[in-house]
C-alpha cells in the first residue's frame, strides 16, 4: 500500500490547527533534550514508501527540523524501503529488534497491510511511538462532468448501476477502502480503477478518463488551479480551515463536508505514524516521543501541515495503542465483508 486509511473519530481540523499555532514561540528558548538515553550512532529514518511520496516527505521534514535545531548529536539519514507496498520497511524494522537508531515512518498501512496480503512481519514486531498528522480526503470530479454536487455524483453513479468509474491509487489501498465506504454508506456501486499513484490518478481524472477520485488535497490541487477538476466534498467533520482561493473564486474552506453534502462516510483520514523496532526500551521510546513533540511545535512543521492541507493528529502511548486496536478491528470486519481478508500463514 502506498497509502492506507480508515474512518475514525478524530479531533476537529480547525481546533487542532489552532492548538498547533499556540505555544510554539518558546521552542528555541528550551534547552536541548535531556534524557537518560540519547542516540549513540547515526540514526536511520526508514521510509515505507518510494522517494517523493507523502510518507517520504513526512520523514524528511522531521529530519530537516531535527538537524536545523540540533536536537540529536548524531547524523540522521533517510532511506526508502517502499518495496512490497511499504512492507519492506516494516520487515526491515522487524530485523532491527532492540535497535532505537532505526525509526520507521509509515501510516496505518503498518496494521492494515497484514489484513489484505501475506507479509513478513506482525504488528508486535514494531513499537508505536506517535501519530503526528492525518491526511484529508476529498471527492473530486473532472470539469466536464454534468454533476455539480456530491449528491448529484451519487445519483449519477446509481443510474449507471456499476459503470461509474472511480479512480484510485492501488487496489485494496486508501482510495479503494474509501470507495467501498462510500458504497456502503450510499448503496451505490462503482467500478474501481486502480493506478500506481495519486499523481497518476489526478492526471487520469483531469483528462476525464475516470469519472471521479478521492485524492488528497495536494494530489489534485494543480489540476484544480488549471480548472480541469473540481472538489465536491471533504470527508471531515469540519470544513478545511485554509482560506486560500484556488480557482474561480473557490478555495479550500468553501468545500462542503460530506455530511453537508448529504453523503457518507462522514469522516475518513489517514494517520502518519512513527515506529521503533520491538524490544526497544521505555527510555528510548520516551526520547523519540519527546523529540517528535518538539518537532511539531516548530514553524516548519506547521507550514508543512498547511501546505498539504493536513490536520494535526498527535497521539502517543495508550491513546495511540487504543486507536490502533480499534482501527484494526473495524477494518478487519470491513475487509472480511469485502472478501479481502487474508489470514497470515
Amino acid at each position: 500500500m502506498t497509502r492506507a486509511a480508515s474512518p475514525c473519530a478524530l479531533s476537529a481540523f480547525a481546533a487542532s490547527r489552532r492548538a498547533l499555532l499556540l505555544g510554539g514561540g518558546a521552542l528555541l528558548a528550551r534547552p536541548a533534550l535531556a534524557q537518560a538515553w540519547q542516540p549513540q550512532r547515526p540514526v536511520e529514518f526508514v521510509v515505507a514508501a518510494a522517494p517523493g511520496g507523502g510518507t517520504d516527505q513526512f520523514a524528511r521534514i522531521v529530519q530537516s527540523i531535527i538537524q536545523k535545531l540540533n536536537l540529536v548529536r548524531t547524523p540522521v539519514i533517510v532511506t526508502n524501503k517502499g518495496g512490497g507496498a511499504g512492507t519492506e520497511a516494516f520487515v526491515y524494522g522487524r530485523g532491527a529488534a532492540g535497535d532505537p537508531h532505526k525509526v520507521v515512518f509509515g501510516t496505518n498501512n503498518v496494521w492494515l497491510m497484514p489484513l489484505v496480503t501475506r507479509v513478513g512481519y506482525g504488528l508486535s514486531d514494531l513499537r508505536p511511538v506517535a501519530s503526528m498528522a492525518a491526511d484529508e480526503f476529498i471527492l473530486w470530479t473532472h470539469a466536464e462532468a454534468a454533476f455539480r454536487t456530491a449528491r448529484d455524483l451519487i445519483e449519477a453513479a446509481r443510474e449507471r448501476n456499476g459503470a461509474f468509474r472511480m479512480g484510485g491509487s492501488q487496489a485494496r489501498d486508501t482510495d479503494h477502502i474509501l470507495t467501498k465506504q462510500i458504497e456502503r454508506a450510499t448503496g451505490v456501486t462503482f467500478t474501481y480503477v486502480p493506478f500506481r499513484s495519486g499523481g497518476e490518478v489526478a492526471v487520469q481524472l483531469a483528462g476525464a478518463h475516470v469519472d471521479a477520485n478521492t485524492n488528497n488535497p495536494a494530489e489534485n490541487v494543480g489540476q484544480w488551479r488549471a480548472g480541469r477538476v473540481r472538489p465536491l466534498c471533504v470527508f471531515s467533520r469540519e470544513r478545511l480551515s485554509l482560506t486560500e482561493k484556488v480557482h474561480d473564486g473557490v478555495g479550500w474552506s468553501d468545500i462542503p463536508t460530506a455530511a453537508e453534502a448529504g453523503i457518507g462516510p462522514e469522516e475518513f483520514r489517514m494517520p502518519r505514524t512513527v515506529w521503533l523496532p520491538a524490544r526497544t526500551t521505555d527510555a528510548q521510546a520516551t526520547f523519540w516521543t519527546q523529540l517528535l513533540a518538539r518537532v511539531r511545535e516548530t514553524a516548519e512543521w506547521k507550514a508543512w501541515l498547511e501546505g498539504g492541507s493536513q490536520s494535526d493528529l498527535w497521539q502517543t502511548g495508550t491513546e495511540l495503542a487504543e486507536f490502533i486496536r480499534q482501527d484494526e478491528a473495524t477494518n478487519r470486519d470491513h475487509f472480511r465483508e469485502y472478501g479481502w481478508l487474508v489470514e497470515q500463514g
